[in-house]
């Protein structure tokens, strides 16, 4: 292996000097740094990654801050994780993950070390704690979700306010009158996470624009099977003649379908879903779920974009929400009284 030492001997300068031409801390003349970079390439010498971060004020280090938390699908977060990971190497930047809940003091303690150029940020909330400390960092940042205000900071996110419109729209076009929505654990809710409260806005103004005798209501689900047992038997002591569902929570689409099966209440026969998840998940049931795509790999590989218009041009904060899509499989059919 190639030492600083060897390109010192072939360059005709002391080690120091070839120290002092990668970190920049002293002045070199042009002619000593031009032959100490012509043997550095002449040997495929590869400087420690901390001596280049010296020498260039970068450490082509992203972090990707996505808090473990207790109610958070692990799977699909992963999915995010893995198109940042490759989207960053495509620009020859590496990914530090982070994955403890630390809030604004995880944030200061990465942006206060030095140990990356920018952030991408997931699990945001509406009134979002870190944003006021991220807006004032030196590093870049970039939101995977909408707080009610960014604070200048950029902003990409699937547009959960549209997704909500859209389920219900596509179940009022097949005919359903009653629907409802099986929603995040309670604690999204309470925490105040963006997307939940977006997507109920969503269904919500989709049931209020649909005309009358169109009717729902919104349950949060726990991602047990007894707490979806409980989410169902909620929605049905409140709304008995429903027969539209749409799911917003991956971990709850097996155990409903058993238990509007066990019910009486064959998909799509007596009644129709649209699940809002991964295509992989809407594929894995043992109906083929109609369903409103997550686009995880779309979503990563904007917000690394974002970050690095932003470290290689100066780039200013953008918000871009991804217009959902639909696709149409098994889960949905009229209503039984409409066939």
């Amino acid at each position: 292996m190639v030492t600083i030492a060897d390109v010192a001997k072939a360059a005709g300068v002391s080690s120091s000097t070839v120290s002092y031409v990668l970190s920049g801390k002293r002045p070199i003349s042009p002619t000593t740094r031009e032959r100490v970079l012509r043997s550095i390439q002449r040997l495929g010498y590869h400087p420690h990654a901390g001596a280049r971060a010296l020498a260039s004020h970068k450490t082509n280090v992203l972090a990707l801050v996505a808090p473990l938390r207790h109610d958070v699908v692990v799977p699909v977060i992963m999915q995010f994780a893995t198109a940042v990971v490759t989207a960053a190497r495509r620009h020859d930047h590496d990914v530090l993950l982070l994955t403890q809940d630390e809030g604004p003091d995880g944030i200061a303690r990465v942006t206060s070390s030095a140990m990356v150029d920018a952030l991408i940020v997931m699990d945001i909330e509406s009134d979002d704690p870190r944003v006021p400390l991220l807006a004032e960092r030196r590093q870049p940042a970039v939101l995977m979700g909408l707080p009610a205000d960014p604070m200048g900071l950029s902003c990409v996110d699937l547009d959960f306010t549209a997704v909500g419109r859209l389920a219900v729209e596509h179940l009022v076009g097949h005919g359903h009158r009653a629907i409802a929505l099986i929603g995040q654990p309670s604690a999204a809710y309470a925490r105040g996470t963006s997307y939940a409260p977006r997507l109920l806005d969503g269904f919500t103004a989709g049931l209020r624009g649909s005309g009358n005798g169109v009717h729902g209501i919104a349950e949060p689900c726990e991602q047990t099977y007894a707490g979806v047992t409980e989410c169902l038997d909620r929605v049905l002591a409140q709304m008995p003649d429903v027969t539209g569902f749409v799911v917003h929570n991956e971990p709850a689409l097996g155990p409903l379908l058993d238990q509007l099966r066990e019910r009486g209440r064959l998909v799509p026969t007596d009644a129709s879903v649209v699940a809002i998840c991964p295509t992989s998940d809407a594929l894995s049931q043992p109906v083929r779920l109609t369903s409103i795509d997550i686009p995880a790999s779309e979503v990563g590989t904007v917000a690394v974009e974002m970050v690095m218009n932003q470290l290689q041009h100066g780039g200013g904060p953008e918000t871009r929400l991804l217009a959902p899509h639909l696709t149409e499989r098994n889960s949905c059919a009229p209503p039984p009284s409409t066939t």
